[in-house]
């Protein structure tokens, strides 16, 4: 079972200060993610295009460009119609009313349910929806990292993360989402019902909760399933009592058939953005029938690798079961945006600041940290490669377990817990 404290990395508590090498692993990403961010706010800010009423970037979307789809549910919520926006025309319309004809296309296929959240956004102007927006993640993110022992050097090169950084200048959820998650690992054992709720609010990007079902069962622990099936079944039913049931109806005929789309053409605008496997395999030149029998394939593979650690490793060390469990959910979908690899991101630096990695490790630890923009890189000229962190990172953390469920000890660098 995984105790309360799963990504604790306290000092004095379950973890000693970090060793030479761990440190100099640190202070390097604190300085050079600081750098990054210094520099990716100066390249943002002298893109940007203001005198309208909602700036644009250099790429001519809106600052802010996925939460505008948050926002614009917030506005759905208010509408008779909520659902009518599916449609792909429609949305466009409702887009072309707001910033004028010629703005590049977006697509609205999120749950319906997302409008529970959205909605008081909504109802403020976009700017200051975004900065509240903003704000609110800012505050959870690092109120989260802080209570769960992060000292200043890791918070703050987690805050400087290419992830963080692109989840600010996409308007993403992930600083919101990753606190979530950190909470759900610290606190399974000791608080499931706060866990279970907070995984059914989680199905609100499902993307994120794909292997909870698996992990859950696998430890045996039915009562956060129990309460995370009916959190994420109350939030449907309130969804339909507010907005109808022709919403969901809308989303199912209109909203998925639009993700699917997307999917398919995840080479052409998501390949710099999106390192999961099925998207390097696309932009590699793979057709989308062959990659996502691939993207299936190594999911099934995360699945099962997660219930035979959970079920057979109950005793290894609670931070390498989190770290695995996140690298192997990383690895299971075809949609994993740049800024969705944050919470890996955290469960690997909690490792590295617990001495719990050796050489590899260490360099795992750090392609994770630059995932983001070893992307953008290898993605801009469709080469795969930034997919293979995630697996890789978990099948490492595996082979690393003793049948008995204790760690390997394989480096000088590891410290007893």
């Amino acid at each position: 079972m995984i105790p309360a404290g799963t990504l604790s990395v306290r000092p004095g508590s379950i973890a000693s200060p970090p060793a030479a090498s761990d440190r100099d692993v640190l202070r390097a990403l604190f300085w050079l993610g600081l750098f990054f961010l210094a520099a990716a706010a100066i390249a943002y800010g002298a893109t940007a295009q203001d005198g309208i009423a909602i700036p644009r970037d250099g790429a001519g979307l809106v600052v802010g460009r996925d939460f505008l789809n948050v926002w614009m549910y917030g506005r759905a919520a208010a509408l008779p119609d909520p659902g009518h926006w599916y449609d792909i025309a429609s949305y466009q319309n409702a887009l072309t009313a707001l910033l004028g004809s010629g703005y590049p296309g977006q697509s609205w296929a999120a749950p319906p349910s997302l409008m529970l959240i959205a909605a008081p956004f909504g109802q403020m102007p976009y700017l200051a929806a975004l900065a509240c927006w903003t704000l609110i993640g800012f505050v959870c993110f690092a109120g989260t990292l802080h209570r769960a022992g992060f000292d200043t050097t890791s918070l703050v090169a987690l805050l400087a993360s290419p992830a963080a950084a692109f989840c600010v200048i996409s308007g993403q959820s992930a600083l919101i989402t990753a606190a979530m998650l950190i909470v759900i690992l610290t606190q399974l054992d000791r608080r499931p019902l706060l866990v279970g709720i907070l995984i059914g609010c989680l199905t609100l990007k499902p993307q994120l909760v794909v292997l909870f079902p698996v992990m859950l069962a696998a430890s045996g622990r039915w009562r956060v399933f129990a309460i995370a099936a009916v959190t994420a079944l109350a939030i449907a039913g309130i969804t339909a009592a507010l907005f109808g049931t022709q919403v969901w109806i809308d989303f199912i005929e209109r909203g998925l058939p639009t993700q699917w789309v997307v999917l398919q053409t995840a080479d052409h605008v998501a390949a710099p953005f999106y390192p999961s496997l099925y998207v390097n395999l696309r932009g590699f030149g793979l057709a989308a029938p062959a990659a996502l029998t691939i993207q299936a394939m190594a999911g099934l593979a995360a699945a099962m690798l997660v219930w035979r650690v959970f079920r057979g490793h109950r005793d290894a060390d609670p931070r390498i079961l989190a770290a695995l469990f996140l690298a192997a959910s990383a690895t299971a979908v075809p949609a994993l945006a740049s800024s969705d690899t944050l919470t890996v991101t955290v469960a690997a630096l909690a490792l590295l600041r617990g001495g719990l990695l050796d050489n590899t490790g260490r360099l795992l630890t750090q392609l994770l940290y630059w995932q983001p923009l070893l992307q953008i890189g290898l993605g801009q000229i469709h080469v795969p490669g930034p997919g293979l962190v995630a697996p890789a990172f978990a099948l490492y953390l595996a082979a690393r377990l003793r049948p008995q469920g204790r760690l390997e000890q394989g480096s000088s660098a590891l410290q007893p817990v």
